[in-house]
């Protein structure tokens, strides 16, 4: 074969889809709450009170923020010692255009200080008119928020000079427990533009008009949502079915243990439905029963939000039912466990 007959830019036909392809914005939100414990609480409390804690190892070195263990011994620390709040700057990094969420809004400088009486740095923004301003070297002091709640944004930022700032009286809450110890939140947040695929559109689609749409892969299963190609093979999803809006409760759990952030009070059940017509089941709550008569086999039935809450989410069946007909034989589902 020679070169020639070697395509060298070879082209797949992708056909228009068929149908609208939706987007959103996913935004997925933790509260990640923890204790600081007992030697990340002084160095918090301290910060409440504009002052800065290190920690003095074995090797007699200062290390701020405080090591909760000796690096040198890997014993709990004890020694912890006031650090002063202004320092020299050993490396710095210039922002020129800050992102949500930073201490400025305009550009600044990040860097590591060494704060006098400490042996090694501290990474905060110092805030600078422009990367001119800025060198290693550089002598600069803490700026201290009203608001203080034993974060290291406690400290707002550095600025040039080696004049300490007073830090004004604190405001702000702290959780500490019985022990003394620190709780702090912090929210995490990640945001992504979603766009779904065909398949996953037309689902959507579905469930804000009612309708519990499913599709059959080439190799004739019918999945519950659809996929784009069946996890088993590969091959694609060729057409799409509607699903009635009863089924079959295969396995299931009860849920007793209370979170944060829970919007049923336990007990209650997650099950995995298998929707009459479909050959993987998919999880959902069954409510309107006793979580103790709750079983393999029942049979159950969508149970929707009213329909101006409806929109493209699952969220519109607000749960499953008992629809009081006879259990399934356990023949008919064993395959879909």
């Amino acid at each position: 074969m020679s070169n020639s007959a070697i395509p060298t830019h070879p082209e797949v036909q992708v056909p228009e889809p068929k149908s609208r392809i939706l987007s959103a914005e996913l935004k997925n939100t933790f509260a990640y709450t923890r204790s600081l414990g007992p030697v990340l609480s002084q160095f918090a409390l301290a910060l409440r009170d504009g002052r800065i804690l290190g920690s003095r190892g074995a090797d007699g070195r200062v290390t701020t923020p405080p090591d909760e263990f000796d690096p040198t011994t890997g014993t709990l620390t004890t020694d912890l010692v006031e650090v002063a709040p202004v320092g020299t700057i050993e490396s710095w990094s210039w922002q020129p255009s800050p992102v949500e969420g930073q201490v400025f809004d305009r550009p600044f400088a990040f860097a590591l200080i060494k704060l006098d009486g400490a042996d090694t740095s501290l990474l905060h923004a110092v805030d600078v008119a422009s990367a001119d301003d800025i060198k290693v070297g550089a002598r600069v002091h803490a700026v201290w928020n009203a608001v203080r709640t034993g974060a290291i944004t406690d400290i707002s930022h550095f600025s040039l000079g080696d004049a300490p700032s007073d830090a004004p009286a604190a405001t702000g809450d702290m959780t500490v427990d019985a022990n003394g110890d620190v709780i702090i939140t912090t929210p995490i947040t990640n945001s992504i533009m979603h766009s779904a695929t065909e398949s996953e559109s037309w689902y959507l689609e579905g469930l804000k008009e009612g309708k519990l749409l499913g599709g059959r892969v080439q190799t004739g299963e019918v999945y519950f949502p659809p996929r784009y190609v069946s996890p088993s093979d590969g091959s694609p999803t060729i057409e799409r079915i509607q699903l009635a809006e009863t089924g079959i409760v295969t396995t299931f759990c009860i849920v007793n243990v209370p979170f944060l952030g829970q919007q049923i009070k336990p007990p209650y059940v997650a099950a995995y439905v298998l929707l009459d017509g479909s050959d993987i089941p998919f999880l959902h709550l069954i409510l309107d029963t006793p979580a103790e008569d709750v079983r393999m086999g029942m049979r159950v039935k969508a149970v929707w939000r009213p329909e101006d809450e409806w929109d493209y989410t699952m969220r519109n069946i607000s749960h499953f039912a008992p629809s009081g007909e006879p259990d399934a034989d356990f023949e008919s589902y064993r395959n879909h466990l």
